[in-house]
């Protein structure tokens, strides 16, 4: 793969609020528009579909083995799946999630793993640590992992063996063995990133992960230890990523500036297929 710091994003959409957890699926992406509360589609000739509309944000997306839409309901901490016949709550995290939930990976078996910011970011609260949420598909769930510093962008590996999330405000990634529960054992330290506070996340083919980095106005690919190797600049800010494309290799970036109708969904061509979930 060569250097992706010389490489440039196209645009395929523009004019959104604040794009986030892309998911490739069915020839087109899939995204939550948080601030327009509306999860969407857009295809690589930039047709638009919105698949569904709330009252208040949504986040993470996922899908069930029968093939429905999961949505994350951030405020009131809930997770959605969208029947034929409208929208049903699956699970109510209120009493558990220590704050808004946010991303969302959905294992090959349903269970759909959940992480929250901890406290107040949006209004400068003081931080608080954050809980992993696993959510089975009865609506059963079990705190997985505790004291993390917000949980955010998720991955599962192809052999469905480890899961790894971004540790936001800590600027790591973070892995664990995944039990044949679903439940999560041997915590440690994928990746230290120093100055990159991970948002969203995708795994290809070698094992590298792409982040989004906030505030850095970039997604950076790293490998297991911490070595980064490849970086792409965006005019913004980069919130979340995933690979897609008729190969699996392109790479879309949900990007915001923070300002009405700025919202945007990046794409670049890079060499490495998406693997792993989601």
């Amino acid at each position: 793969m060569s250097k992706s710091s010389t490489l440039r994003t196209e645009i395929l959409l523009d004019g959104l609020k604040f794009p986030e957890g892309p998911r490739w699926k069915d020839g087109k992406l899939w995204f939550s528009d948080m601030e327009d509360h509306k999860v969407l589609t857009v295809d690589m000739d930039g047709k638009v579909e919105v698949i569904l509309e709330r009252s208040s944000r949504v986040s993470g997306l996922g899908w069930t083995p029968d093939d429905k839409l999961l949505v994350v309901s951030m405020e009131d901490r809930k997770l959605l799946r969208l029947d034929n016949d409208g929208v049903k709550e699956v699970a109510d995290l209120s009493d558990h999630a220590t704050f808004y939930l946010n991303e969302i990976v959905v294992d090959k078996k349903g269970r759909a793993y959940i992480g929250n910011f901890g406290f107040d970011y949006f209004n400068n609260a003081t931080f608080v640590p954050a809980e992993l949420i696993l959510v089975f598909p009865d609506g059963s769930f079990k705190i997985v992992a505790e004291n993390m510093a917000f949980p955010n962008g998720t991955v599962i590996t192809p052999d469905d063996n480890t899961l790894i999330t971004g540790e936001t405000f800590a600027a790591r990634l973070t892995a664990f063995d995944i039990n044949v529960d679903g439940s999560l054992n041997n915590r440690r330290v994928w990746a230290n990133l120093k100055s990159l506070a991970p948002d969203g996340i995708c795994l290809d083919e070698e094992g590298g992960i792409w982040v989004a980095a906030p505030g850095r106005h970039r997604v950076a690919r790293v490998l297991e230890g911490g070595k980064i190797t490849h970086r792409i600049k965006v005019e913004t800010d980069a919130y979340a990523c995933m690979l897609g494309g008729k190969n699996n290799t392109t790479l879309f970036i949900a990007t915001s500036a923070h300002t009405r109708d700025q919202g945007r969904i990046e794409y670049v061509e890079v060499e490495v297929p998406k693997a792993g979930l989601p």
